[in-house]
């Protein structure tokens, strides 16, 4: 199952694949602080090698159908907003459903994350994928768990196994 959520809308955004042509348009994303940190990326990096690396890591999920990041598009506008998607995670030998997301820095705060981070939430258990549905966040990441508090999750795990000590999950359960 790729858990794609292609051609989904919702009031202000319209979820399609990731293009190679996208490339020079998320490369400011990596601008922002903290980022290579908060995606488990190597910081010593250049802001070129780090955009290499998310798209071979987006390129390689689409291929092997384990989920993947949507560009998201601004209706109104057509802008390129950021990414969202349904990933396949295993974290401590256990495999997940998360639902990740990245906004371009100069589209922060405008809830655009909130927005279709919902809209993966509820197609999942609409599509009956699971039964719950995590996001894995770095603790010094206080937006994104902004974002999955909005999307009704709680925390459910902190202190998560190497490599990922530094990130806490938080889960929401499909309501019976």
């Amino acid at each position: 199952m790729n858990y794609l959520l292609t051609g989904e809308e919702t009031e202000r955004l319209t979820f399609r694949l990731l293009y190679e042509d996208d490339y020079d348009t998320w490369l400011p994303f990596f601008d922002g602080p903290n980022v290579a940190k908060f995606l488990l990326l190597d910081p010593s990096l250049s802001k070129k090698d780090l955009c290499d690396k998310w798209f071979e890591k987006c390129m390689m999920r689409y291929d092997k159908k384990l989920g993947g990041m949507n560009v998201l598009i601004e209706k109104t506008s057509g802008e390129f907003i950021g990414h969202c998607g349904l990933l396949i995670q295993t974290i401590e030998d256990v495999d997940y459903l998360e639902v990740g997301y990245s906004i371009l820095p100069k589209f922060w705060g405008k809830g655009y994350a909130s927005e279709a981070a919902i809209k993966c939430k509820n197609f999942t258990f609409e599509n009956n994928y699971r039964d719950s549905l995590i996001s894995i966040i770095h603790k010094e990441n206080i937006g994104s768990r902004k974002v999955a508090i909005n999307n009704g999750m709680t925390l459910y795990k902190n202190n998560l196994k190497s490599p990922n000590q530094d990130f806490e999950m938080y889960r929401i359960n499909k309501a019976k």
